[in-house]
């Protein structure tokens, strides 16, 4: 097969999504004798029939049905490409995508709220998911990452905000169990630590390493789960300064180390780096940041 038979497998496609002749063709703005001439023409080409036909429409059989699968991603491909060939223009209008770790999002979220005021006829994407975007193929035009300096080849890497992490507990936990003596004699006090095997966070490393198992008492899956479990007395647990800062209900146990802590970078690809409306986000956003709290360190 060669690149000029994509009509003929972007019509199988379609078939095989709709389940009809007359769907793909609506769908593909063509006449529905395109549609069969370009199944037909595909079949001959592969010699084997991609669907069983019958009175409902068209199934895939199983050589079409992996044909449709790299359809589907070539498909989801070239709309991330145009993503990203959208974001090339010279105004910040249109959609900014940014992708980040879930429990950046009160951190974040007031800065977004104060970029789109400044751009209203700009639409953000805010995508927390756990998984790593593609930038390549245009999934986002800003990933904000944690942890080692990401380095994925075409990817523009710039150092954003060291994010302190110290250990808090509520204040109603304090008076019912008072302070640990030190992190080398903790006593019977709870610690919330981390449902994983392995975790990556290295402040969970951490506790994993020097807490002693049954101190553990809670653990979570998710960062996000941390800081609801200190407010409601649960035990010690990390949370970041930015977090805790001016909140009356908790109180610092211990103070933020080192080995604790956490970089976040910005992170753009190469090929929508300096494009306006890249350019200008991260020009307002690490203005911005200047405001977070700073370490003393």
């Amino acid at each position: 097969m060669a690149f000029n038979d994509w009509d003929e497998v972007r019509t199988a496609f379609q078939v095989a999504r709709l389940g009809t002749v007359s769907g793909a063709a609506q769908a593909l703005g063509v006449h529905h004798a395109t549609v069969i001439r370009h199944i037909d023409s595909l079949e001959g080409k592969l010699g084997s029939k991609l669907f069983q036909r019958h009175a409902r429409g068209y199934t895939p059989t199983e050589a079409g049905n992996d044909l449709l699968k790299v359809a589907q991603s070539t498909d989801d491909q070239l709309a991330q490409l145009a993503n990203r060939i959208k974001g090339r223009g010279n105004e910040v209008t249109g959609e900014l995508i940014i992708t980040s770790i879930a429990v950046l999002a009160p951190l974040l979220s007031p800065a977004l709220a104060a970029f789109r005021e400044e751009h209203p006829e700009l639409t953000i994407k805010f995508l927390t998911d756990e998984r790593l975007f593609r930038l390549e193929y245009g999934e986002a035009h800003v990933a904000i990452r944690a942890g080692n300096p990401p380095d994925q080849p075409d990817n523009v890497v710039q150092k954003f905000y060291h994010q302190e992490f110290g250990l808090y507990a509520s204040k109603d936990y304090l008076s019912r169990k008072g302070h640990p003596e030190s992190l080398e004699n903790v006593g019977d006090h709870v610690f919330i630590g981390s449902a994983d095997e392995s975790p990556r966070a290295p402040f969970f490393e951490w506790l994993q390493k020097n807490i002693p198992d049954d101190n553990i008492g809670y653990k979570v899956n998710q960062i996000t789960a941390i800081r609801p479990a200190i407010m409601a007395g649960l035990g010690i647990g990390f949370s970041t300064t930015w977090a805790e800062a001016g909140c009356d209900e908790t109180e610092i146990v211990f103070a933020p180390r080192p080995e604790w802590n956490s970089q976040l970078w910005l992170v753009t690809h190469v090929d929508l780096h300096r494009t306006a409306k890249v350019q200008t986000f991260l020009t307002f956003i690490k203005d911005w940041a200047k405001r977070w709290p700073v370490s003393e360190s």
